[in-house]
């Protein structure tokens, strides 16, 4: 049974699995194992939702916010042997739902990979008019 909670960021071996999950994603190379970084990146969020299967972590998705009247999801993904079981999905509704509450009325996000029909399905839209932009810096 897949259980739903909120990250703290103090438990180093949820840091440890969420770190896994980045790298499996293909978000984070092997550059060694930044407990810090990620205590702050949860501690930061608006929230950060993780999926569990017993004691292993099977998923997560994080919303960024001004936490008045914007936020991003960001971050969502689901191990590769539990893809297909409606994992995403739960992990999208329940950040939308926790954002809703939280009265967030405008809710974005970056569909990576082909992945836009996956949130089509979940009603988010295709902004028609917007092109998503980064600036990166590099070591």
């Amino acid at each position: 049974m897949i259980i739903y909670v909120y990250a703290t960021g103090r438990d180093d071996r949820e840091i440890r699995n969420i770190i896994e999950l980045y790298r499996q994603a293909g978000w984070w190379g092997r550059k060694g194992d930044d407990l810090e970084l990620v205590s702050r990146l949860v501690a930061g969020s608006h929230c950060f939702l993780l999926a569990s299967n017993g004691a292993e972590i099977v998923g997560m998705g994080r919303a960024i916010s001004d936490r008045a009247s914007d936020a991003y999801l960001q971050d969502v993904t689901v191990r590769l042997p539990y893809r297909g079981r409606g994992i995403g999905t739960e992990i999208i509704r329940r950040l939308v739902a926790r954002l809703r509450e939280d009265g967030i009325k405008w809710i974005g996000l970056i569909a990576e990979k082909n992945s836009f029909p996956f949130y089509q399905c979940l009603g988010f839209k295709v902004m028609s008019d917007s092109t998503p932009m980064v600036m990166k810096a590099y070591d």
